[in-house]
């Protein structure tokens, strides 16, 4: 656009200010100084919401960061989860589960799918945030250690919505028996575009079925019973989602929408293609380009998405593929959601 000159073309801009403005957002995650594709450089990202995402000190504790390294001392991690819970009120106590990811390995290791995740509830009248964080735990028996750990911290926003903060960080695991943590990013190992999978802020869980203890799938209900009284998801100052524009199956009642694919439109797979119905702006979280295909077709080619439908597998991979081709078209006479939005077709 700069080598064109298209930014200095009033009309251009005036005409096409959906184009214009994705393009920048999008231009920024090329930035290596923007991987996290906010609008500010990542290592002013960091020091601003330092005090959002830091690590509770109790789980950095060198005890528990023995016992949570290893898959066959994580009991012993709960454990001592489970003493520090005794003294903390009824409204402060730590929500924890172990499971099995059905979609994403950690950032150091994409082969590796279980995790043990703590809730640490905030407090919103003292500006502190809930925190979701996450240890990456080694398969049973690996020699090979697993680093990362992710927090994702939620603080109520401005007019019922809830600002949504994120960091990385690896153990260090040292010769003489101590681990140590530091930022993935000051480590200079870099970071990843949150937002491509984190749509909606904080994720629900949807783990690996039997992966979670018959004693601990009740607090698995109401961890993802706490994710749906946020509100809807944003990311503070630093990205204003809707410049990506409308997401999957947003406008299907839309002139613009069409099925692709002869006898699609009307069948099972097509009247559960839902998903603004939640996933939009003042909802979950519009699912719009970029994101993170293995996550979308995860959820709904494994049955947690449309929640509560109830489809066939083929039905389920019809649906995929409905709301891909319906997204993506380029057609001119029946563009998809994305280059209708980009046109400005669709506002």
């Amino acid at each position: 656009m700069k080598q064109c000159r298209l930014v200095e073309d009033r009309d251009f801009v005036d005409r096409y200010p959906e184009f214009v403005e994705y393009l920048k957002v999008l231009f920024l995650s090329r930035q290596i100084v923007h991987q996290l594709g906010f609008g500010v450089p990542d290592r002013l990202y960091f020091a601003e919401t330092r005090a959002y995402v830091t690590i509770p000190d109790f789980l950095l504790a060198p005890r528990f960061l023995r016992a949570v390294s290893r898959f066959e001392t994580l009991k012993q991690a709960k454990a001592l989860l489970r003493q520090l819970n005794v003294g903390r009120t009824a409204d402060d106590q730590l929500y924890f589960f172990s499971y099995k990811s059905r979609h994403l390995g950690t950032p150091d290791n994409p082969d590796s799918f279980r995790r043990l995740l703590v809730v640490v509830p905030g407090n919103a009248a003292q500006h502190v945030p809930e925190k979701w964080v996450q240890f990456g735990i080694p398969d049973p028996g690996a020699l090979s250690p697993v680093r990362n750990v992710s927090v994702v911290a939620a603080l109520p926003g401005p007019e019922r919505t809830t600002n949504v903060y994120f960091k990385d960080y690896y153990r260090t695991y040292r010769r003489d028996g101590s681990i140590t943590i530091k930022g993935r990013w000051e480590l200079g190992y870099g970071d990843d575009n949150c937002v491509q999978c984190h749509k909606s802020g904080i994720l629900p869980s949807f783990p690996v079925a039997g992966s979670v203890s018959r004693e601990e799938q009740p607090i698995l209900q109401a961890v993802n019973e706490r994710f749906l009284t946020y509100g809807p998801p944003r990311f503070d100052k630093y990205l204003d989602a809707s410049k990506f524009g409308p997401g999957l199956g947003s406008t299907g009642s839309s002139e613009f929408y069409r099925s692709v694919g002869a006898g699609t439109f009307g069948s099972v797979a097509a009247n559960a293609a839902t998903c603004a119905s939640c996933h939009q702006p003042n909802g979950l979280g519009a699912l719009n380009w970029p994101m993170d295909r293995i996550v979308i077709s995860s959820f709904i080619k494994g049955g947690q998405m449309p929640l509560g439908s109830k489809l066939q597998d083929s039905e389920r991979a019809e649906l995929y593929q409905k709301l891909i081709q319906d997204y993506f078209a380029i057609d001119d006479s029946h563009p998809g959601i994305l280059k209708a939005w980009l046109l400005g077709k669709i506002r």
